[in-house]
């Protein structure tokens, strides 16, 4: 945990959040800014910077994440309408959370990716 961390705090209860699905290995919760009808992140309980930190680090984990990026599309009735997983990397990313998540949104048509 980083104690500065704001998904570390999520995780650890100091901060509300709205849960979708949690197990030993991930938090899921709703963006606080949806960018889709269904927009929840999924965050691994260990701290890592960013997906290519903890694919390096931990790549058991990152399958994690996406096992559970999954289980919560299907939780959210998304799961054969479609859904997208994006993680963002670096500053071009427009990263803010320096904590690797995974955002899943669904649940409406999606517009083109990229600029």
């Amino acid at each position: 945990m980083s104690a500065d961390c704001l998904f570390c705090k999520i995780i650890a209860g100091e901060v509300p959040s709205t849960e979708v699905y949690s197990d030993d290995s991930v938090y899921a919760f709703r963006d606080i800014n949806p960018q889709a009808r269904v927009h929840v992140l999924v965050v691994p309980r260990a701290h890592h910077e960013d997906a290519e930190e903890l694919a390096t680090t931990d790549p058991v984990l990152l399958s994690e994440v996406l096992r559970a990026g999954a289980e919560v599309a299907r939780v959210e009735g998304i799961d054969r309408s479609g859904f997208r997983f994006v993680f963002n990397t670096g500053d071009d990313a427009c990263r803010t959370v320096f904590h690797a998540h995974l955002h899943v949104l669904g649940g409406e048509q999606l517009a083109g990716f990229g600029r």
